[in-house]
Formats: C-alpha cells, sequence, structure tokens
C-alpha cells in the first residue's frame, strides 16, 4: 500500500491497486465520526458507442443505459439494497453523470459490513426483463419531471447547440423512446464492459483505520472472479465549428425569460495531468475575474437590469468535451447574449485582468477550497471528479498558487474564440 503525504493539506493517501486492477484511495480522519465511501466506475450517458468486452466491433446501445443501470444494480432477487444499508445504520445513494456512475454511502457504526454490502451489491448484477420493462415506467416519470424543469431544459438547450452530434446533448436518463428499447442483455452487456474493477475505483474517508480496512477490501475482491482486465474502446461523432448551432430557442410555461450562451473548447487540452488541472483551474479564474459578483462586468450587468441574482457560470472539463456556459432569468434575454457574447470576445482588454484581482481570486479559491475540504463528501466525490492520473484535488492548492497572470492570458487566448459561441433562449408561453 502506497502513502502519498500532503503537507500543504496534512493529508496522507493510502492507496493501492488490487490484482483485479481495482484502484483504492483510503483518507483517515480520525477526528470524524462518519465514514464515507464511492464506488465509482468511468462510464457514463455518454459512453453508448463503444466494442463490448471480448468482442471486435463496435455496438451502439439506446440512451439512457447507464442510468438505467444505476438503478437496477439497487434491485436484487431477494432483498432491498437501500433496505440492507437502513438495517446497518447507512445512508445509501447513487448519482450518473455524463461520465461515471457513483455509488455511496455514510455511516457512523458498521462500516466494514456497509462497505462489503456496497462492493457486493454493485459486483452482483440482476436483471430480468420483467424487472427491466417494471422500471421503464419509473424512469419515464423522472425523465418527463426534467423535462418540465425550465433549468435542466435551458442546460441541455446550449448543449445540444454546441454538440449537436455528440451524445454530450442527451439527456442523462435518455429519453421515453431509448428507455422503451433497453433490454436486459443490453444492460448486461454494458455492465461487463464498463464494470470490471480495472474501470472503476473505490474512496473510503472518515474514521478508519487503513491497514484493516484495505484488508477487508482484498478480500472480498479476492472472492470474486472477473474476466481479464482489457482496454476499453469509445467512440464518438465527429464535429466540427460549422455544426455549432449559433442560436436556438423554445417556449415554455414560464413567468420570465431565461437565457443562456455557452463557449465550446478546443478538442485539443493538455495530456499531461499537472498541465490539465492547471488549465482548468485557470479558466476557472478567468471566469471568476472576468464575471464574478465583485467584478465590474457582473456589476454593469446587474445595474443595467439585464441579470439578476440567477445569473451563475460554471466550467466543465473531461474526456470528449469542454465548454463553459453563462445563464439567467432576464426580461432583456436577447441584450443579456449580446453583452455577454462582446465581454467574453473582448476579454483580453478588460480592466479585471490585473496581478492585484487575481492574487485577491487565488486567496478567494484556496480559502474555499480548504473549507470545502472539512466535508468528507466534498473530498470523496471531488476526488473522483478532479482525478488526473497521479495529479489529486490535493494538489490543488500549489496549481493554484502556480498561476500567473500569464497563464490567464494564455488560456484565455486558448479558449475564447468566436466560432465556439453560442445562445439558446426560453420564452414565456403566450397566454
Amino acid at each position: 500500500m502506497k502513502e502519498i503525504f500532503y503537507p500543504e493539506v496534512n493529508e496522507t493517501l493510502y492507496k493501492k491497486r488490487l490484482k483485479n486492477g481495482l484502484e483504492v484511495t483510503l483518507l483517515p480522519k480520525s477526528d470524524y465520526h462518519k465514514t464515507y465511501s464511492i464506488f465509482t466506475t468511468n462510464y457514463g450517458s455518454i459512453d453508448n458507442d463503444f466494442v463490448p468486452l471480448n468482442q471486435e466491433d463496435f455496438t451502439k446501445v439506446p440512451d439512457g443505459v447507464a442510468h438505467f443501470l444505476e438503478h437496477k444494480l439497487f434491485e436484487k432477487e431477494d432483498e432491498d439494497v437501500f433496505q440492507k444499508f437502513g438495517r446497518q445504520g447507512a445512508s445509501a445513494n447513487a448519482f450518473t453523470s455524463f461520465t461515471r456512475t457513483s455509488y455511496l454511502f455514510s455511516s457512523t457504526d458498521y462500516v466494514k459490513e456497509n462497505l462489503l454490502t456496497l462492493l457486493d451489491f454493485v459486483q452482483t448484477p440482476y436483471f430480468t426483463e420483467d424487472s427491466v420493462n417494471k422500471e421503464k415506467g419509473i424512469i419515464a416519470q423522472e425523465i418527463q419531471m426534467y423535462q418540465d424543469d425550465p433549468n435542466w431544459r435551458l442546460f441541455f438547450g446550449i448543449l445540444n447547440n454546441l454538440y449537436p452530434k455528440h451524445p454530450l446533448h442527451i439527456d442523462i436518463a435518455g429519453s421515453e423512446d431509448s428507455i422503451s428499447k433497453i433490454t436486459a442483455e443490453d444492460l448486461y452487456l454494458c455492465y461487463n464492459t464498463f464494470y470490471h474493477p480495472s474501470n472503476m475505483n473505490l474512496f473510503v474517508v472518515g474514521n478508519l483505520d487503513p491497514e484493516e480496512i484495505m484488508a477487508t477490501i482484498e478480500k472480498n475482491q479476492e472472492m470474486k472472479h472477473f474476466e481479464p482486465a482489457s482496454s476499453i474502446k469509445r467512440r464518438f461523432p465527429i464535429e466540427l465549428e460549422k455544426d455549432i448551432i449559433k442560436e436556438d430557442k423554445i417556449e415554455l410555461s414560464i413567468k420570465r425569460p431565461k437565457a443562456i450562451v455557452g463557449l465550446k473548447g478546443l478538442d485539443e487540452v493538455p495530456s499531461e495531468s499537472t498541465d490539465r488541472l492547471k488549465y482548468q483551474t485557470s479558466i476557472q479564474l478567468l471566469l471568476q475575474l472576468l464575471f464574478g459578483i465583485t467584478s465590474s462586468h457582473y456589476l454593469e450587468m446587474y445595474n443595467d437590469g439585464l441579470i439578476d441574482d440567477s445569473f451563475s457560470f460554471e466550467f466543465s472539463l473531461d474526456r470528449s468535451f469542454h465548454f463553459a456556459d453563462f445563464s439567467t432569468d432576464t426580461i432583456n434575454p436577447e441584450q443579456f447574449a449580446n453583452q455577454m457574447v462582446n465581454l467574453i470576445l473582448k476579454s483580453d482588454k478588460s480592466p479585471e485582468l490585473t496581478e492585484q484581482n487575481l492574487a485577491l481570486a487565488k486567496k478567494k479559491m484556496i480559502g474555499k477550497h480548504l473549507q470545502s475540504l472539512d466535508s468528507l463528501e466534498y473530498i470523496a466525490n471531488q476526488y473522483s471528479a478532479m482525478k488526473f492520473d497521479d495529479v489529486t484535488l490535493f494538489d490543488l492548492t500549489k496549481i493554484i498558487e502556480s498561476i500567473t497572470l500569464k497563464d490567464i492570458l494564455n488560456v484565455r487566448n486558448t479558449f475564447v474564440r468566436p466560432e465556439g459561441l453560442s445562445r439558446f433562449y426560453i420564452y414565456p408561453k403566450p397566454n
């Protein structure tokens, strides 16, 4: 077992890759009563075109299989997994993103028992056609619920503009039509391909003895049989900048219009793990400098009535995609979008990009990060989301400290391009 000490945050990680390929990471926090564990597969909603395990040709499955699998793994032939966790004093949950599916629990007692339950239920699939068909109605209701959510529709509206061919623009749960086509065979096909231990990682944080917990996990895994590990081949559509939809709109039953501006990044991002995390963090700092609540751009748009407290922005970087989006409720959606596009394109001349402002933004980001490290849930979830090979969220402080104004301007010049911009609106339905 490998020990890695991070002096900046005074934390020690214990890591080991097991014989079956599973990567296990443990973080002891002796001053906490709670333990939190998350079991993640590198498989999400965009992974619908791939070469299945022990096959040679690509196969495309219906949209929504990853999310469907998340639901079905909790259902077993003879027990309800949630009830078992409940009897053992644990709270369990799961979630599916574009690129990952995670299963988790938190508890103060029976940590070993709950950890074994987590490993066993995820690694013991049970699907029948009857149970799959029964689940379709439940997931269809969930899909409809999200279709009625204006903010969800706004976000996927801009994704459809930026990535009209890539499965990123498809709802994580799929559509009512796509899930109607899912079979138990599809679930087993995807499960056997993507739920191999070599494509998964387990992170446990809290009041634990690393030697004891690692031995418990190893013993559990040694009792199970898995096919030999093999690399997973995924395929995504080729997209060109000319494919970007520059503008689109819909109408929903809302009171105020909504607007969102998206900026799609180039496919080429740094491949080296430290450089990749630095690139991501530099863009996050750039956006904070330009549009944070203390910036002149924010105050100007707010005072002009173009934005209100609903204004937000985010940056996403993951395998096969990266983009930024800026959204708000506004009575002047087109004027807001025009102003945002203008500020983005002229951001190299922005008065906000100064050494003094960057120093303050870096301090704020470091402070927020260090404060978040008091949360076991934050540590576990972000460790999986931010992990670039051997570079982790515990390296973030020194990454932030290393970023210069020149770095900010360099990523701005790489990321900001007029060809990558798009806008999407939601207007109230007329009475």
